[in-house]
């Protein structure tokens, strides 16, 4: 117990200080909210990947998709890797920097509102990110409250509001460059701490080919298909149920694109070949950390005594007590890694959805329109009071949820990864790419995707089967962008062709760099 509370306290106290020592770089807005654009690979990949797993990936989807579709699962850390870390930043990482800093654009909402000319379609994207963001946050602090009851035998409501005071305070006082050095050091936790996890896991199963040959011998024969009570399907190449775990991996690796606190990730960047540098730390991050996470729950089945006694086919405590009864029975000290990583997984998620969450609604919504004149400095004091109003929301949110088991908030949770990407990633791509694009077809797709996903709280057992899953929901709304962008953009009035040739200007532009970085003539 020492061991796990000093490492705790330690965490803290590094988090803090860290907090205080930013200071100096969030005097401004561009300083607190960006970093003042001069954030270095390391940083931002860590940044990004921090950002893009949490506790909900480690204790909620791990458990779930690792029970569901045994070792393939791992497929949706693959993807996570390959289509949400290493493609996003070849595909967006360089236009996004370029563009938005042509446009002076600090946020998502802003870009789309200087993009396509339109106070109003900025307002409503950032209304978007206010109603979806916040339940997310609060969905943040689900993964802590099984694994600190284990290690430490606390109440969980002491737990939240903890967590939930220290993340404020290093985030109001350092910003950006806060968030982005915290993550940096939570990242590496993270690394050490799903790797040792791993091993010590399959150690406790006799090795990894015993563990392997465990999980083939596995049916389950409460499944519907045919195929799912296969034995051995759980150690199999495309597990039980490949369509359903095709939709996982395209709605939790393609979402980052059109995530706004993951594309604002690129909004900092410093240079070219930082970028270059970014894209490969992060896609080995997200290999090792994503991979590892459901690589590593995909061993759930061989824990079925302790978690479906019963056989029914289900964990009688419900699919977020499959990691930490996997973690158990580990030794001490390793339970306190764990509960550092998992505390650096939500922390650091939380962390950039409140800066992300205020500053998008004090300079898209308030900035110009409820405030007409805001200067800098009431910019920044709203924003640091907005990430403390987030943060209490998020918390009371997750006590509510937790007191009352309300159900109504944890579907909710799982809508909004789909309703901000399906709303937010076709738009984006096509505006850093195509000059066709039309104000009209950003608001078909803005309607489109937070309608669907929010009747899919609402009306659920009246959507198609395939689509009654929130993830499947998701999945669609964003591949259906893609159709519904260009085609709304063809039938539309185009826009002013002056201000498109200036704002993609920015890519032609005549830059000088050395010679080391490009061959001359």
């Amino acid at each position: 117990m020492l061991i796990k509370i000093f490492l705790v306290i330690l965490f803290f106290g590094a988090m803090l200080w860290i907090g205080f020592y930013c200071r100096k770089n969030s005097t401004d807005v561009n300083g607190f909210v960006l970093g003042g654009r001069s954030v270095g690979p390391w940083l931002t990949a860590f940044a990004y990947g921090t950002s893009y797993f949490s506790a909900v990936v480690f204790v909620g989807y791990a458990g779930q998709f690792g029970w569901r579709y045994g070792i393939a699962a791992t497929w949706a850390g693959l993807g996570n890797a390959v289509i949400g870390s290493l493609m996003a930043w070849a595909v967006l990482g360089r236009r996004t920097r370029i563009m938005s800093q042509h446009l002076s654009s600090a946020t998502m909402p802003d870009f789309f509102g200087k993009r396509f000319q339109s106070d109003a379609l900025k307002i409503a994207a950032s209304i978007i990110c206010f109603i979806f963001l916040i339940p997310y946050t609060a969905s943040l602090y689900n993964g802590l409250s099984r694994l600190f009851g284990m290690a430490f035998s606390i109440d969980y409501s002491l737990c939240v509001i903890f967590m939930a005071v220290l993340t404020g305070i290093y985030v109001v006082a350092g910003g950006y460059m806060a968030t982005a050095i915290n993550d940096f050091i939570q990242g590496i936790i993270m690394l050490v701490g799903i790797t040792a996890v791993i091993f010590a896991v399959l150690a406790s199963k006799g090795g990894l080919f015993e563990a392997l040959f465990g999980l083939a011998e596995i049916s389950d024969p409460h499944a519907v298909t045919r195929l799912a009570k296969s034995p051995g399907i759980f150690a199999s190449f495309f597990g039980p149920d490949p369509i359903n775990l095709m939709f996982v991996v395209i709605l939790t690796s393609l979402g980052t694109w059109g995530l706004p606190q993951m594309v604002q990730k690129f909004y900092a960047i410093k240079n070219e070949s930082d970028i270059t540098k970014g894209t490969v730390i992060s896609t080995l991050f997200a290999l090792v950390i994503a991979g590892g996470c459901y690589f590593l729950g995909g061993f759930g089945r061989l824990f079925t005594a302790q978690l479906d006694p019963a056989g029914t086919g289900v964990p009688v405590e419900g699919y977020d007590s499959v990691i930490p009864v996997m973690l158990s029975g580990l030794p001490d000290i390793l339970l306190g890694v764990v509960v550092i990583l998992v505390l650096s997984a939500s922390m650091s998620t939380l962390s950039s959805l409140v800066l992300t969450s205020s500053s998008t609604l004090t300079l898209d919504l308030l900035k110009g329109h409820v405030i007409k004149n805001m200067d800098e400095k009431s910019q920044l004091k709203t924003m640091r009071f907005l990430i403390i109003i987030f943060i209490i929301i998020s918390v009371v949110l997750a006590l509510i949820q937790y007191k009352s088991n309300v159900t109504f908030i944890a579907q909710l949770m799982g809508v909004s990864w789909g309703a901000l990407a399906g709303a937010f990633l076709a738009p984006f791509m096509y505006s850093l790419y195509w000059k066709g694009v039309t104000k009209f077809s950003c608001w078909i797709n803005f309607i489109f995707s937070s309608v669907v996903m929010t009747a899919n709280i609402f009306v659920r057992p009246d959507f198609p089967v395939m689509l009654q899953s929130p993830i499947n929901a998701g999945a669609f709304c964003m591949l259906a962008g893609f159709v519904i962008v260009p085609v709304f953009s063809l039938i539309s009035p185009k826009p002013e062709k002056k201000f498109l040739e200036d704002a993609f200007s920015c890519y032609t532009k005549n830059v000088t760099i050395r010679q080391s970085k490009a061959l001359g003539d």
